[in-house]
């Protein structure tokens, strides 16, 4: 029972969006001068709507048009489309019956309801009146709470057939033929129960939840006759919250003075614990009346509205759940909120669980706060034995979290102190935008929740890891009250410009929610830029600004300070050099960036005194380094043990197509496993404090650990192999003697965990929502121990913008003679135009000991052409942007960030596996700027450097030369194919 019931509740979340779709919005009415006016009181009917509308917090308040004839009602309503016409009879009552016949022949969808003021002579010559083109008849008492009242009976009637069968929106059934009784009681139950569904609103986790949440409060239906109560209740009766009835009404067409005895009768047959409230004004009916177990009201009661709302109030499942011993009657605890009976459930005794279940109770209580899903699977469950207690709590327990974890996710909830717990997901403070990341992981929850799979994927539940985002708006207020934007936007250096950010105060009133957070939160904090360009479609500033991670201590003070001098470092990476000089690069102006901050769990695990995730990894839909049999469109993806920051800084990943994960070209041979895996990764250090304060440099805290060292502690099974020096074998496992080798082999080959159908998944689905190819970001922790085989979490989605150029297939097919470039696995798409220049590196010189010189020389040559606007192309050996020097040139982004072409080269003696999935491929792609990987010792593609060094120099040193031509480059890439070439000009 509870794994169906548990599996079946994804399914059902309630769509309140699709409640309330037939609304009403201009309203005609059809009265004398006089009586409008008295009806008005002062001619502001309209206005007193707004005012009642607004205080309940509805939306979309009525229009109301007046005319005072039927005869200039239907020359009115041949132009325009009313959706309720209410008509008050003057003098000729008959005028206006005849008028409603006459209105209604034409427009019979319209509902027409009149409005009579209440006296005997009135009521005298209504009862000879055919009232067959009449909706309803109402007697107008002066209260404009009538209105409010017939405007939502109505659009409960024309929503009830969706609403009420198809999505579970409960309903209470009034029955009463008195019309000046029905035209009080109306106002009275719809005043409690819009003010009633206006506190359970505040459960939504965001404003607007909250108005959506308004439309799921019951309906409430009228009939006026018994025929009419029992067609109503056979075909709403399995949402019913319970009935209102008078003891004398029509039956049979004929008054009959216990017709509600019979009618709750009737419906206690059918359904035992639905409650029943029946009111008189013959005080004799009380005793029937509590014989059949309902409660009695006296209708001639002065406090009559005050009893109905009480009556409503203990047996609809209104206010609390006040949980009572079955034996004495006794109150023993009450319950407020869900979150409240998911404390308490466990404490609730057996006898008085069972009680409370046996009546509906439980369920009846979840209806009337609209919470349809978890109500649903409460009530279908028959729990009958006082022996099923302990499994009955378990199984309400399981569903409230599940319920809530669910009503977590894809909604950017606004953070409050005293709601975010563990079963929050994403929330925000402030009231400025998310940024660029913060929108994306907003976008991946949302694509999680359309998709039930990811609460168990094999095994593996995807989600995103806890969040909650600083908006823009605590930046400006930052920025301003602190006055930092002199020193930000001048050319102070970046530890000058840290020092004011650090020196100044962040607003006092997010000390409390930091320390909400601390109480929820006990792992590692990431603290990452998300600001209004990065991450954005068309100019995305991908690993600009800094990302800073902090440990968990358990002193909140100690947490507190380093937590806001980390958001105020992210803040002050903004008005860095190499920022500005993106800024700069990109066309941007700088004092217009506005940055949002998340403030993320680290995904991960503790071993030792260092703490990094399983895996973690980037994706992108289109591959353009496809080998084999894969082709661009089956994505890939790039691993790494411990922290992303590896990855980002281009070490030694392992690289998969997600439909190809039984074929890794890395460890597709000894020597290449042995070569071209990851030996190192980055974690945590957990007792590197802050004690120093934070630096510029945001990985001040990372070690850098060796794969062997911590593969002994048993924290790395299953993503590592064993080399065997004896037998000159990889096993897949991590024991035994020798060098431990990064395989994933467990992972990708023998499904240990699902990572490659999960990559698929993110890419297929990220590229399908999107609308275009996409790159993503996910991290993973193992837990072969438990149950489940671990969590994946799906850090980011980003958009790759794919030139669409069509690339001369004649250019591509020329002689390699006429190429001084040529690539067989190109990365970018299209023509790169209006290039001129190559600078290059000097093979006959290169070492990579001197990687950290050249990488300065190439940042001071950018800025010239940054300054000039003009583009070049770059060929060097090795990776382009490895930390690692002894793998390539350590540039950033910036400081290469005007080259249109960028080329790798092997040289003979020097020869790194080509890079992809470092942070700054998202510009390249964004800015259509073109990847070469050429190696020519292997003719595996052409660089005619000699071509290069017999031209020229317009610059020279000893590591790098610049080669001007006097007409552009032709410079063409076929991404699909992977080939690009560059041609010599004639």
């Amino acid at each position: 029972m509870n794994e169906e019931s548990l599996s079946q509740l994804y399914l059902k979340d309630t769509a309140f969006q699709a409640l309330m779709q037939r609304r009403i919005f201009n309203v005609l009415l059809v009265a004398s001068p006089y009586d409008a006016f008295m009806m008005e009181e002062d001619g502001r009917v309209e206005e007193q709507l707004y005012f009642e509308y607004v205080a309940l917090n509805l939306s979309s308040p009525p229009r109301v048009t007046r005319v005072s004839r039927p005869a200039e009602a239907l020359v009115l309503l041949a132009d325009k489309r009313f959706d309720l016409i209410i008509m008050m009879p003057g003098i000729d009552i008959s005028e206006t019956f005849t008028g409603a016949k006459d209105i209604k022949s034409l427009y019979h969808d319209t509902p027409i309801v009149v409005l009579t003021p209440f006296s005997k002579e009135v009521s005298r010559r209504l009862a000879k009146e055919d009232f067959t083109a009449v909706d309803y008849v109402f007697s107008w008492l002066g209260n404009v709470d009538l209105l409010l009242a017939i405007i939502k009976l109505l659009e409960d009637k024309m929503n009830a057939d969706n609403d009420i069968n198809e999505v579970g929106v409960q309903m209470i059934l009034l029955v009463e033929d008195s019309v000046r009784f029905y035209s009080s009681v109306l106002p009275i139950l719809y005043k409690f129960l819009l003010k009633q569904s206006l506190i359970f609103s505040t459960e939504a986790l965001n404003e607007h939840e909250q108005m959506l949440r308004m439309r799921g409060r019951p309906k409430v239906m009228l009939a006026r006759d018994y025929e009419e109560a029992v067609a109503l209740y056979e075909k709403y009766g399995k949402n019913m919250l319970g009935v209102v009835s008078d003891v004398s009404f029509k039956r049979d067409g004929c008054k009959d003075p216990e017709a509600g005895l019979r009618l709750a009768a009737y419906l206690r047959e059918k359904d035992p614990y639905l409650p029943v409230i029946l009111e008189s004004s013959e005080i004799d009916n009380a005793c029937k009346v509590e014989e059949l177990g309902s409660i009695f009201i006296d209708k001639n009661s002065k406090k009559f509205p005050v009893d109905l709302g009480n009556a409503i109030m203990k047996d609809f499942g209104f206010g609390d759940f006040v949980i009572l011993d079955p034996e004495t009657g006794e109150e023993l605890f009450r319950i407020h909120d869900l979150k409240d009976l998911q404390r308490h459930i466990f404490d609730i005794p057996a006898k008085s669980l069972l009680y409370h279940a046996s009546y509906n109770d439980i369920s009846r209580w979840l209806y009337s706060r609209a919470l349809f899903p978890i109500a649903e699977v409460v009530k279908q469950h028959r729990f009958t034995k006082i022996e099923e207690a302990p499994a009955v709590r378990q199984l309400f327990f399981d569903l409230i979290v599940k319920y809530r974890k669910m009503k977590n996710r894809g909604v950017v909830a606004v953070f409050r102190k005293d709601r975010f717990d563990h079963y929050s997901n994403f929330a925000r403070i402030g009231q400025g935008s998310l940024g660029g990341k913060g929108r994306g992981l907003a976008f991946i929850d949302s694509i999680i929740k359309k998709n039930p799979v990811c609460d168990n994927f094999d095994g593996v539940t995807v989600t995103i890891p806890r969040t909650v985002v600083i908006c823009t708006d605590i930046f400006d207020e930052f920025m301003e009250t602190n006055n930092l934007y002199p020193v930000a936007l001048s050319d102070q250096s970046d530890d000058t410009i840290l020092k004011y950010f650090l020196q100044a105060r962040l607003p006092e009133r997010l000390i409390e929610d930091f320390f909400a957070l601390f109480d929820v939160v006990d792992k590692p904090l990431a603290i990452r830029s998300s600001s209004l360009l990065e991450d954005s479609h068309y100019q995305p500033f991908a690993g600009i600004y800094s990302t800073y991670m902090i440990s968990h201590v358990d002193d909140r003070y100690e947490m507190l300070a380093m937590l806001s001098d980390a958001i105020k470092s992210v803040y002050a990476s903004v008005f860095y050099a190499d920022s500005k000089a993106y800024m700069t690069a990109t066309s941007n102006v700088i004092d217009q960036e506005k940055m949002a901050v998340i403030i993320q769990e680290v995904v991960g695990r503790q071993t030792g005194d260092y703490y990094f995730p399983s895996f973690s990894g980037v994706g992108r839909s289109l591959n353009y380094y496809p080998i084999n049999d894969e082709v661009p469109e089956d994505g890939v993806a790039e691993i790494a043990i411990g922290l992303g920051k590896y990855i980002v800084d281009g070490g030694l990943s392992l690289r998969f197509s997600p439909r190809h994960a039984d074929k890794v070209l890395q460890t597709s041979t000894l020597d290449l496993a042995l070569r071209d895996t990851q030996t190192r990764f980055y974690a945590i250090d957990m007792k590197r404090g802050v004690d120093d304060g934070f630096k510029v440099d945001d990985s001040f805290n990372i070690s850098k650990l060796r794969i062997q060292d911590i593969a002994s502690t048993g924290a790395l099974r299953y993503m590592v192999s064993t080399y065997d020096f004896r037998d000159q074998v990889i096993r897949d496992c991590d024991e035994g003697e020798g060098r431990r080798v990064v395989t994933f082999a467990n992972v990708l080959q023998h499904g240990v965990f699902p990572l490659a159908p999960i990559t698929d998944f993110m890419l297929t689905k990220g590229q399908e929502e999107m609308g275009r190819p996409v790159e993503i970001e996910f991290a993973g922790v193992l837990t072969p121990e438990n149950k489940t085989k671990g969590t994946l979490y799906w850090l980011q989605i980003r958009p790759i913008v794919e030139r669409k150029d069509i690339v001369d297939e004649s250019v591509l097919a020329l002689s390699d003679d006429k190429m001084l470039l040529r690539s067989n696995t190109a990365l970018g798409h299209g023509n790169i135009d209006n290039v001129d220049t190559v600078v290059y590196v000097r093979p006959e010189n290169f070492s990579s000991s001197n990687n950290s010189l050249i990488a300065r020389e190439i940042e001071k040559i950018n800025r010239n052409f940054t300054e000039r606007n003009e583009g070049y192309v770059l060929i060097g050996p090795g990776r382009w942007g490895s930390s690692d020097t002894a793998l390539g040139i350590p540039v950033k982004w910036p400081h290469i960030s005007s080259a249109r072409l960028i080329v790798e080269s092997s040289l003979g003696n020097y020869r790194i596996e080509p890079s992809q999935g470092t942070h700054f491929f998202q510009n390249l792609t964004s800015f259509g700027v073109g990847y070469f990987t050429i190696d020519p010792s292997s003719n595996d593609g052409i660089y005619d450097v000699e071509y290069l060094n017999r031209r020229p120099a317009i610059y020279e040193s000893d590591f790098i030369r610049i080669v001007k031509f006097d007409s552009p480059l032709v410079i063409g890439i076929n991404g699909r194919k992977g080939e690009g070439v560059v041609v010599k000009p004639e």
